[in-house]
């Protein structure tokens, strides 16, 4: 299997889960945070949205400069938009997860604040990083719903709110 179709194959097993995990967030929900320090309900859950998108950005592009593109979350009003904008990234990685990109996997990506640079990593680290950055993030907001008294579908298996645990 070459890596572009085990990518593909991670991302789609991946967004069944962070679907299911999306539908749950509840917009009267989106300005809660567990602590100062950590991102909003709704925050998290758009990064959380955003994220297959990357897979693009790094077969297509060779750097994310920040001074030249101010990050700016999308602004989702309620679940429905949510789950909207996390189907269209999904399909934006999804199309670019195609055999053509498999001779760049090894080039470089640079993330960089101008002068800074944060990373320079092969654009393949770049996807998997990504693709890690949707379990860690979901894990997350699992946490987050889990505070919140709402029930959390399963990952890897069933929750405890699936079963008799």
């Amino acid at each position: 299997m070459n890596r572009i179709k085990m990518f593909l194959k991670e991302l789609d097993e991946a967004s069944v889960t962070t679907r299911k995990m999306l539908e749950r967030v509840p917009a009267d929900k989106f300005d809660w945070q567990p602590h100062p320090k950590s991102m909003t309900v709704k925050r998290l859950a758009t990064h959380i949205a955003e994220l297959p998108s990357w897979i693009s950005m790094a077969l297509t592009t060779d750097e994310l400069d920040f001074a030249d593109n101010p990050y700016e979350p999308v602004d989702v009003k309620n679940t429905d938009e949510l789950l909207d904008y996390f189907e269209k990234s999904l399909q934006d990685g999804r199309s670019h997860l195609v055999d053509r990109y498999e001779d760049v996997l090894d080039k470089d990506w640079t993330l960089r604040n101008g002068e800074q640079v944060y990373s320079v990593e092969p654009k393949a680290d770049v996807i998997r990083m990504s693709l890690n950055q949707v379990v860690h993030h979901r894990a997350q907001l699992g946490v987050f719903l889990r505070l919140l008294d709402i029930p959390i579908p399963g990952s890897f298996g069933p929750s405890a709110d699936e079963t008799d645990f």
